[in-house]
């Protein structure tokens, strides 16, 4: 008579080692994942405080702004000013929506004194009023204090979803900095690299509506650490009432 006795054991032997290691490596998964989200929790933490910390700080000049892009520091949402004047025949129209209403926002080159240029993104217009012809009084002229947020240049494209810039019809759907200067006949390496968000100054005729920076940076990392580790708890307790009943 054949023993089937000990084949067995072995065979639920091997099944157990195997329910051990794959229990093993996904717990590791989950305190891994859990880890990272706090690890990220601490970044997006530091970075809202950065941001918030430049926001509010002294303004830069253009000079300021400068110098910090030499030393490789960050001009994102720094407060900042300058002067000079717009050339607002030569306005560039990026596609937006503000306070759920689609329209444009007008970055507009502002001539410095130094011969060298900086898009300042003047504000937001409905859809209908794109046109200048449709919004003269906001035309300002002559020699202009821009005060706002200085903004980053972007390095490329954001996205594959993201379409083309149509440049013969004016309508931008992301920020290229040299193809904005390009298209309006700015000299090569005159305009700066980056760009100024005027804040909420009233103009006249009420357009473009400046203070449109926004910044949206969700922080839910908190909410997905305890996520992971919550899940690495309920295996760590499945395991244990396994083995306890494999015990008995």
């Amino acid at each position: 008579m054949v023993d089937t006795g000990v084949p067995g054991r072995k065979s639920g032997g091997w099944r157990f080692a195997v329910t051990v290691v794959a229990a093993s490596v996904a717990m590791a998964i989950l305190l891994s994942l859990g880890t990272w989200q706090v690890q990220r929790l601490h970044w997006k933490e530091a970075l809202i405080a950065d941001i918030e910390a430049r926001r509010h700080a002294d303004p830069l000049d253009v000079a300021g702004l400068e110098a910090v892009l030499r030393e490789g520091g960050d001009v994102d949402y720094r407060a900042a000013r300058a002067e000079g004047r717009y050339l607002n025949d030569k306005e560039r129209h990026f596609l937006a929506t503000f306070n759920g209403e689609a329209g444009f926002y007008i970055y507009t080159p502002l001539a410095l004194s130094d011969g060298r240029y900086l898009f300042v993104n003047r504000g937001f217009v409905p859809y209908d009023l794109k046109e200048p012809a449709n919004r003269t009084q906001g035309a300002l002229q002559g020699d202009q204090i821009v005060s706002g947020l200085a903004r980053a240049r972007l390095a490329g494209k954001p996205g594959f979803m993201v379409p083309d810039n149509d440049e013969a019809k004016n309508i931008f759907y992301w920020k290229d900095l040299d193809r904005m200067a390009a298209s309006v006949g700015l000299p090569e390496n005159t305009a700066l690299p980056f760009f100024l968000d005027a804040d909420a100054t009233p103009v006249p005729g009420g357009l473009p509506r400046g203070g449109v920076t926004q910044i949206d940076l969700p922080n839910s990392h908190l909410q997905y650490a305890i996520t992971w580790y919550g899940l690495a708890f309920a295996l760590a307790l499945v395991c244990a009432f396994a083995y306890v009943r494999r015990k008995n």
